[in-house]
């Protein structure tokens, strides 16, 4: 793989970390085996539900949530969760009619699977750097990452039924002093060449949609299919969301995309190895018209920014592996 600036970076699981005097992360498995929780020394916390390997909470130390989930959000695996980051492969959208993808549900089967867990590594900061974050106030700052399957095997008679090709995908997320990432390995374990989408659905957290502007779109081509525009070029520095908002904006030259709330930086979403951002926010009518989304003004403290390769199809040969991914630093 070509080294990229911003790469997920991989945390050994050795047994030094567990030999250390400090308090270490912990990784805790619900009593129903449905859902893997990881807290960090300093308060910090990620829980994954293994229906579609979402992530539906991603707390500060303080306890705030810097990710939005719906009060009515399904979290039994009766259908996908709505909100939280869920995972979307191997199409975006509705699938077109006359692609490979096309017996598939919107968004495909990804982020209604239920996903196998495989495991937990860690890793500390070194001694020296541990010590400047202490002199700077600051907490502990180990990390965890929690590693995730999903293969061909795994899915459901139907799944296989209507996208018959051989695969795997490991998807890893890593809770760290400020910072989340979510990163895919996806691999062709068959003999025949196919294609794929992939994106997070991250729905970020914000206490007022009308004082949230993005910024780093700016002389983008996006698509807007709230107006069915096809193609138009992003004139704005600062983005405001002042209605229904969804937009692909494609083929982004620079990595990071910010959230500014009332002329406060609150996030920022870098991607890796993927081109494309969706901007998603339903506005009152849409959200009213959801069964699963509440309160229904909801809206007003949500915003989805969704990196992923979704503008145009990903080809993977026989025997190839593909790996993208995303860091969203918590600002507050």
């Amino acid at each position: 793989m070509v080294e990229r600036p911003h790469k997920p970076s991989s945390l050994p699981n050795t047994a030094a970390a567990a030999k250390s005097a400090g308090p270490q992360p912990t990784v805790d498995i619900s009593d129903d085996n449905a859902r893997v929780t990881a807290r960090l020394p300093s308060g910090e916390s990620v829980t994954v539900l293994l229906y579609g390997a979402t992530v539906i909470s991603w707390k500060n130390a303080d306890g705030t949530d810097n990710l939005w989930l719906s009060e009515k959000a399904a979290l039994d695996g009766s259908k996908p969760v709505r909100g939280g980051i869920p995972v979307v492969f191997p199409v975006f959208g509705p699938p077109p009619s006359n692609h490979a993808t096309s017996s598939l549900p919107q968004h495909g089967f990804a982020r209604n699977s239920r996903w196998e867990y495989l495991g937990k590594s860690t890793s500390e900061a070194s001694a020296e750097s541990e010590r400047a974050s202490t002199a700077a106030g600051g907490a502990d700052s180990s990390s965890v990452k929690l590693d995730f399957g999903l293969y061909s095997s795994n899915l459901s008679p139907e799944a296989r039924k209507a996208w018959p090709y051989d695969f795997g995908v490991v998807y890893s997320v890593t809770l760290g002093p400020g910072s989340l990432q979510t990163a895919v390995n996806v691999r062709n374990e068959g003999d025949k060449a196919w294609e794929f989408q992939v994106l997070f659905h991250t729905y970020l957290s914000v206490k007022d949609i009308s004082k949230t502007h993005l910024t780093g779109l700016l002389g983008v081509t996006y698509t807007d299919k709230v107006l069915s525009v096809p193609s138009a070029t992003e004139s704005t520095a600062s983005l405001p969301i002042t209605g229904e908002t969804d937009r692909v904006y494609k083929a982004i030259p620079q990595s990071t995309t910010s959230v500014v709330v009332d002329g406060a930086p609150r996030f920022d979403v870098v991607r890796d190895n993927l081109p494309d951002t969706v901007v998603w926010n339903p506005w009152k009518e849409k959200a009213a018209a959801m069964a699963d989304f509440a309160p229904d003004d909801g809206y007003k403290s949500m915003i989805c920014v969704e990196a992923g390769a979704v503008a145009e199809w990903t080809k993977l040969e026989a025997g190839d592996t593909w790996e993208g991914g995303v860091t969203y630093r918590s600002l507050l």
